[in-house]
């Protein structure tokens, strides 16, 4: 891989983790969200070999899916409240829909399956960047909402 290609990769993972943990607006935590998710991509296939290709489209896949997710939570709870903030997480269906995104963003029990596959295909400072930065943004997020998401459904999460 090029080493200004790498460089870029890495300043993007940063950035992207600074924006997301930074932000109380929905749309940048997103935004944080996807450039992380766009920076590792090319971190995880730089091998070029058909098993590092597969865990890349399962790891975009799945990333854009429980972004999707998380999107739609924040519209869902900004059409029903007004609220753009990240605290201001209040409609029970938005922190229903949040807290399925981030347990698939950080690949928590049920949603767990991809991510064993991901890391077999990746690199090892690639798998050891995906086990530890790439979880602090979902973390914030959870942090920063915990005060309103369901209790019962994430005890039973971390029962499973």
């Amino acid at each position: 891989m090029n080493p200004h290609t790498k460089l870029i990769s890495y300043l993007s993972l940063l950035l992207g983790t600074t924006i997301t943990i930074s932000s109380n607006h929905w749309m940048m935590a997103w935004t944080g969200l996807e450039i992380n998710t766009l920076a590792i991509i090319p971190l995880i296939s730089k091998s070029h070999h058909p098993r590092a290709i597969e865990a890349t489209i399962k790891y975009f896949l799945v990333q854009a899916t429980a972004s999707t997710l998380m999107l739609f939570s924040s519209m869902t709870n900004a059409w029903l409240t007004g609220q753009w903030d990240i605290t201001q997480l209040t409609h029970p269906t938005s922190c229903l829909l949040l807290t399925t995104a981030i347990a698939m963003k950080l690949g928590l029990v049920p949603f767990h399956f991809w991510f064993p596959e991901v890391l077999q295909g990746s690199p090892m400072t690639t798998a050891l960047l995906l086990t530890t930065m790439m979880k602090f943004p979902p973390i914030t997020i959870l942090f920063m909402t915990s005060h309103t998401l369901n209790p019962t459904l994430l005890t039973s999460m971390a029962i499973a």
